[in-house]
């Protein structure tokens, strides 16, 4: 899953605060998952793509919070975006668990 970023979908905004917007991709991240049939347990790697290096740090926690014990691959690449009001964006990669 990749072009995941800060816009809320459901209100046509996006906020000017990286950590919301974080927190906004990975609802968005969550809610894509579902609908394949897989969790956040299933994500094997990650990328996380900022403008600014230094809005990695606040958002650390959001995103320890959510992949818990999980531990994907993970890259972080500094790069512009589509859009200058966003802040950050995050591509996933899963494998289905058999069953």
């Amino acid at each position: 899953m990749s072009g995941t970023t800060g816009y809320d979908y459901a209100t046509m905004t996006i906020s000017d605060d990286v950590v919301e917007q974080a927190e906004q991709c990975l609802r968005s991240m969550e809610a894509a998952l579902a609908e394949a049939g897989c969790t956040v347990a299933e994500v094997v790697r990650v990328r996380y793509l900022l403008p600014d290096r230094a809005d990695l740090e606040p958002c650390w926690p959001v995103l320890r919070r959510c992949f818990g014990d999980v531990r994907p691959a993970a890259t972080m690449l500094v790069c512009g975006l589509a859009d200058p009001r966003m802040k950050i964006e995050i591509e996933v990669y899963a494998q289905r668990s058999a069953g």
